[in-house]
């Protein structure tokens, strides 16, 4: 018995190193994936969609607290990948860190279950994870870079909004993503595959041209959007949705297509409004068709216990031989 505890004391640690070195792993790798499309704002370079926070978010929601040190590793990665070390640096990787940290205690105390099957869940993710704990990392990192004279003071509200906005992105389109796959793991089952194939030609067709073309075309995203969420519900909305982001961002970043002839400043705006009300659309209608389909289920689980009560109280029921005799028969 001492041995095979002995053993257990060895064996949390090295998960837990495990589990920090993969979180850090994936953590570093959104983050390199991230720094693939940069504008710059006020001399200042932001990313549009920061997939880091998005990953954090949900290895937190997954994993817990302990995840943490995972988080704050694979951002001292990233910013060891394009910077040195210094002072500021320091306070960025806490502002990266805090933020997820503060979104996972907010989503905790409101009850938030990970596999977003109520309509409050989506409201959760978004108010609660996405638009607000993401104020911390933007606020800590566009300060830092006016307290360093790395950006001017009147700068400060535009590359903060910028950078919110990318934070907020990456646990709006990431996060559902991530914990999509993680709750159909081991049960992937494809009962409409021919229509599943159809709506990703459609897609493949469909957002490249809208998102490239010089005529304003993304709102041809929506109709996508909605066909996704009615028959794949979640897995299918929010995938399409990761997809007209990607490609939106890289339409955005290259200036082509709607966001051609515009400034940096009009090109972020843009291209956040897009991506914000994509994600939106995806996350909120899926929510609801899903507390739809479970309050269905739910009562035609209701309605079938209801018959096979029924059932046994009349298999219970002694059979009559006759019709009930009255007081003058009985005379």
């Amino acid at each position: 018995m001492a041995a095979v505890v002995a053993f257990q004391d060895l064996r949390r640690p090295a998960v837990f190193a495990l589990q920090t070195l993969v979180v850090a792993a994936c953590y570093y790798t959104a983050g390199r994936l991230g720094l693939l499309r940069q504008l710059v704002v006020e001399h200042a370079v932001v990313t549009p969609i920061w997939p880091p926070t998005g990953v954090a978010v949900a290895c937190l929601l997954l994993f817990g607290l302990r995840a943490w040190p995972g988080i704050a590793l694979g951002a001292l990665f990233v910013v060891m990948s394009i910077s040195s070390l210094q002072p500021a640096v320091i306070g960025t990787l806490v502002g990266n860190t805090a933020a997820p940290v503060c979104a996972y205690y907010l989503l905790r105390k409101a009850g938030f279950r990970t596999d977003l099957a109520r309509l409050r869940d989506g409201f959760a993710l978004v108010f609660l994870g996405a638009f607000t704990a993401t104020l911390i990392s933007a606020t800590v990192g566009a300060g830092l870079l006016v307290l360093t004279g790395k950006l001017a003071s009147d700068g400060f509200w535009v590359v903060w909004s910028a950078w919110w906005a990318g934070d907020a992105m990456g646990v709006l389109i990431v996060t559902p993503v991530l914990l999509v796959l993680y709750e159909a793991r081991g049960r992937l089952r494809a009962p409409r595959w021919k229509e599943a194939v159809g709506l990703a030609l459609a897609a493949l067709l469909v957002v490249p041209f809208a998102s490239h073309s010089d005529v304003s075309m993304l709102f041809l995203v929506y109709p996508l959007l909605i066909w996704a969420a009615l028959r794949f519900q979640l897995a299918g909305s929010m995938l399409c949705a990761l997809f007209a982001s990607v490609m939106a961002t890289v339409a955005a970043t290259d200036e082509v297509g709607p966001f051609a002839r515009m400034t940096r400043i009009e090109v972020m705006i843009k291209l956040q409004a897009f991506n914000g009300t994509m994600a939106l659309t995806a996350l909120l209608l899926s929510a609801v068709i899903i507390e739809q389909l479970n309050t269905r289920r739910s009562v035609e689980q209701a309605c079938q216990e209801l018959v096979e009560v029924l059932e046994h109280l009349t298999a219970g029921e002694k059979p009559q031989v006759g019709p009930p005799r009255d007081a003058d028969d009985r005379l």
